[in-house]
């Protein structure tokens, strides 16, 4: 939701002319609270498809009080790639991203700001690279965690 806020700004076309539509927004909430509805149900199952595995994991973690903080952690650590990964490609798409370079998903569109739109696009895009890049950094903080507090209860004995 709050990554839709980002993008909204960088091309309220990019909402206007495709994500509203695409997910049914009312008319009434055309604005900032409607991107954030969007992000929503645009990524819940990305929660799904991210957490059950990092709390999975988190279960060989001993101790509530550890396995809540190696649980969070992980969870924190995903939504921090996945937010730096898609400001990363829209830093990227400002630089690579012009009238004449604009990408091959862009063809036939007709939208008010292509460059603008291209822009948001491409950080949506590679926000979802962003979160499955960060699953495998939540899992591997977390099985790190685990590992640890093994060891330190071995040392321990």
């Amino acid at each position: 939701m709050a990554h839709n806020q980002i993008s909204y700004t960088v091309s309220p076309a990019y909402f206007h002319e495709f994500k509203f539509r695409q997910f049914g927004i009312d008319t009434g909430l055309h604005n900032r609270i409607g991107a954030s509805l969007v992000g929503f149900m645009a990524s819940w199952w990305m929660g799904l498809v991210i957490g059950v595995p990092i709390y999975i994991a988190a279960l060989f973690v001993k101790g509530t009080k550890p396995f809540v903080k190696s649980f969070v952690g992980a969870a924190l650590l995903v939504v921090a790639t996945t937010l730096l990964v898609g400001i990363a490609a829209l830093v990227v798409s400002f630089v690579t991203v012009g009238p004449d370079t604009l990408p091959p998903w862009m063809r036939g569109r007709q939208v008010s700001d292509p460059v603008a739109f291209a822009r948001a696009g491409t950080m949506h895009n590679f926000s979802y690279l962003g979160g499955l890049i960060g699953l495998f950094l939540g899992l591997i903080y977390t099985i790190w965690q685990a590992v640890m507090r093994r060891r330190a209860a071995k040392s321990m004995v």
